[in-house]
């Protein structure tokens, strides 16, 4: 390559657009699988889930904008009845996204305790991004009398769309003396019928 062609590839390389960040590959993967709902198990063992193991569960990517997306989790009672309480938020923000939990009632007025949740701390990967419980989430924990979840950390994992068995996971941990480990899991290779609404939506 001569001398000037090389100079005017380096400025052409120069210009191209900048490789994503984690958080923007992630939100990306997440994007990829809008409008679609999918099959999921309980796959963590703690006692205080006990009424989930084994229920039927479905997850929704229900509302995609540039700035949000919605996640509603379903989850089928003992008596064949489906709770629809449950609604993941993640948002953009200034410095990477947010995750928020809208829970509902029945008839779809909000729960004393929702729209909880956490910011990303760290670029975590494009794969898996961790929520560390934020001040406001923790003000409102103690003000429900909910004080062992203020160590509260939401973990989201999510493969793009096409990607060999592609798994969304969403995970909470506390550490002792409240420890606290609830883990399900779906396979977003399989979509499935999309549900009902979530309650209030």
């Amino acid at each position: 390559m001569k001398p000037a062609s090389l100079v005017l590839a380096l400025a052409l390389t120069g210009c191209a657009t900048p490789t994503a960040t984690p958080q923007e590959s992630f939100w990306q993967a997440l994007s990829s699988h809008c409008g679609k709902a999918f099959a999921g198990r309980l796959v963590s063992n703690d006692a205080p889930d006990a009424d989930m193991r084994g229920q039927a569960m479905t997850m929704h990517v229900r509302e995609c904008s540039a700035n949000r997306i919605a996640v509603p989790f379903h989850v089928q009672r003992a008596d064949g009845t489906w709770d629809r309480s449950r609604t993941w938020l993640i948002t953009r923000t200034a410095g990477g996204l947010r995750l928020k939990h809208d829970h509902r009632h029945e008839d779809g007025k909000a729960d004393s305790t929702t729209l909880y949740g956490g910011e990303t701390a760290t670029p975590d990967s494009a794969a898996a991004q961790l929520f560390p419980v934020d001040a406001e989430s923790i003000a409102l924990f103690k003000s429900e009398g909910r004080t062992a979840s203020i160590t509260n950390v939401w973990r989201i994992e999510v493969d793009r769309a096409g990607a060999p068995a592609a798994r969304f996971a969403y995970q909470l941990t506390r550490q002792p003396p409240n420890a606290r480990n609830f883990r399900v899991e779906f396979d977003l290779t399989r979509p499935i019928a999309a549900p009902p609404p979530p309650w209030g939506h």
